[in-house]
């Protein structure tokens, strides 16, 4: 699976681990930037990069990592067909795909390490979503709202 990684300049903190993590669970990164945190980078635009990449058919999922996570999540999910989410923990990061179909993992670089953003990045690629009964049923009803089916 292609997986697009995007970083702000807070980020880049954790692009190593990341990459690492992709790349060891057998998955192709498609980088989307940054490299230092030399220049600072707006969050909405990695967003926007990592969730255009995802809906125009270049990656299956995407990983977003800024400071806290908050901010790429909040701009993420503003793009229409990307459910993103701040993981921060285990569980969630894979718990996230198998009932919410969650297509991007959002990081912070100043709330978590690079062992624990390797631990997440790797359960977030080895989850799969369920895809039948009431997890359709609300990613259905999550759609809705989004507008992308009359409802």
């Amino acid at each position: 699976m292609k997986v697009a990684l995007g970083f702000d300049h807070r980020g880049v903190r954790l692009r190593d681990e990341v990459f690492a993590a992709v790349s060891g669970a057998g998955h192709t990164p498609l980088d989307l930037g940054v490299d230092t945190d030399a220049v600072r980078v707006d969050y909405p635009d990695t967003a926007k990069a990592v969730g255009h990449a995802i809906l125009r058919g270049e990656a299956e999922r995407g990983v977003l990592v800024c400071g806290s996570g908050a901010g790429v999540s909040i701009a993420a999910c503003k793009i229409r067909g990307i459910r993103a989410a701040m993981c921060h923990d285990s569980y969630s990061a894979h718990q996230a795909v198998e009932h919410d179909n969650m297509n991007v993992l959002c990081l912070g670089s100043e709330i978590i390490g690079p062992s624990l953003a390797t631990e997440l990045v790797q359960r977030f690629l080895a989850a799969t979503f369920i895809g039948k009964g009431r997890y359709l049923a609300r990613l259905e009803m999550v759609e809705e709202l989004e507008g992308l089916v009359d409802g």
